[in-house]
């Protein structure tokens, strides 16, 4: 067995025996990792505060044979801003959930580590809104290659007449692609406003809310979750 040090955001963890707890954490390097904090829920424990969701953290590791156990724990960045914000917490929430079900084991995940920390960041920075969550699921969806088309037709790839939207298809389809009643039809401007946020910079999505931020979220919800075949449950607060 070996000792190694590593990092990672903490994305949940759950009671494990009667004071243990088992952490999943998402590092850039080795993708998700199920880790045990010993006698973390002893009221007496050392670094059981710095083990909370949404915690970016440093830690030592002691290899085992099914779980690795966390002997030490320093806190990069806790984002104690966004904690203060319900708002802000609800989207953190989020963040980690769809994160947390994207990521695979033993997996190098650069990218996906990277944009949970650019949306805790933009969190823990003041801004908030359903644009900021629609714009980091989009961009999720990029990272893990199932990107929906907006600016061409998923069928066909004509950019013109893009009145629906197709979950099974890939995203807008022009009038001639669109299977007999499928699709969703697409208010004026919808498809813009979701281009805008999936190619803007997390820091750079305006706070609040528009006539256009609920339907984007809807359409980009529901086109996750199809293709990753589960509720995000942290949207239904």
């Amino acid at each position: 067995m070996a000792i190694r040090n590593d990092q990672g955001i903490v994305l949940r963890g759950y009671p494990f025996g009667d004071s243990h707890r088992i952490v999943v954490l998402l590092s850039p390097n080795n993708g998700k990792l199920r880790t045990v904090a010993k006698g973390v829920r002893k009221t007496k424990s050392r670094f059981g505060g710095r083990l909370e969701p949404f915690t970016h953290v440093d830690v030592v590791l002691y290899e085992g044979r099914n779980l690795d156990t966390i002997t030490q724990v320093s806190t990069i960045d806790n984002y104690r801003h966004l904690r203060a914000d319900l708002d802000a917490t609800l989207a953190a929430a989020t963040m980690v959930e769809v994160v947390d079900a994207v990521a695979q084991e033993a997996e190098p995940s650069q990218r996906l580590f990277l944009l949970l920390k650019r949306g805790l960041e933009t969190l823990d920075g003041g801004t908030t809104g359903p644009d900021v969550v629609t714009s980091f699921l989009l961009k999720l969806a990029t990272t893990v290659g199932i990107a929906p088309a907006l600016d061409r037709c998923a069928a066909c790839g004509r950019s013109n007449h893009l009145e629906r939207f197709s979950l099974s298809g890939g995203g807008a389809v022009c009038e001639w692609c669109r299977t007999e009643g499928g699709g969703m039809r697409l208010q004026p401007g919808l498809l813009d406003h979701l281009g805008h946020l999936a190619s803007t910079d997390l820091a750079s999505i305006t706070g609040g809310t528009n006539d256009l931020s609920g339907p984007a979220m809807g359409v980009t919800r529901r086109f996750v979750e199809y293709h990753l075949d589960r509720r995000l449950l942290s949207l239904d607060q």
